[in-house]
């Protein structure tokens, strides 16, 4: 899978500049600016653990690989877990593509609960839905992903050591590694 994801600069061997010397003056908080690396945090409502199985990652695989194939955005490193995931991604537009993202796979996974049945889910993201969402019966994401853009190499490694890491703080696996929903392999 992921036949396009994007090596950072210094692995793919281009020039010295990586493009983080043109996004230092572009500095903001929790907003995503027309260019740059951002590391963001997508959560589900209530921290509510829906990846659990195989067939729920996999909603959020195909949808990542559908977004760097159709050049959406770029995924340079990522980690799902049981409630949340963690990109660092880079691209034009991020704040609709995101928001893209996250409706067709809470779209997708409310399907495939449905088609589960899995009725404590549902009930859970129905009652901590925002009142004011009346276009669906449910909530799967809470709102924003807190977008901090990336100032520099240093800081992109340190937010991929985090994201490769979070499974192995969480006790799931002993190597960044050995955790299949993660980009830490392709990083080896």
């Amino acid at each position: 899978m992921f036949s396009r994801f994007q090596a950072p600069a210094w692995k793919r061997n281009y020039p010295q500049s990586s493009g983080f010397d043109k996004i230092k003056h572009m500095r903001s908080r929790y907003k995503f600016t027309e260019n740059g690396y951002y590391f963001i945090t997508s959560t589900v409502t209530e921290w509510i653990p829906i990846f659990t199985s195989k067939k729920y990652f996999q909603i959020i695989l195909a949808s990542l690989d559908f977004c760097q194939k159709q050049n959406k955005f770029k995924l340079h490193a990522y980690v799902i877990l049981e409630n949340h995931l963690h990109l660092t991604i880079s691209g034009e537009d991020l704040s609709n593509k995101i928001k893209d993202f996250k409706s067709f796979t809470a779209k997708k996974i409310i399907e495939n609960l449905e088609k589960d049945e899995k009725k404590w889910i549902l009930n859970q993201l129905h009652f901590y839905k925002q009142k004011y969402k009346i276009q669906s019966n449910y909530q799967v994401w809470q709102e924003g992903v807190h977008p901090k853009l990336i100032q520099d190499e240093e800081m992109f490694r340190q937010k991929c050591d985090y994201i490769h890491n979070n499974p192995v703080k969480r006790g799931y696996v002993e190597k960044p590694e050995h955790w299949v929903y993660s980009s830490a392999r392709w990083f080896l």
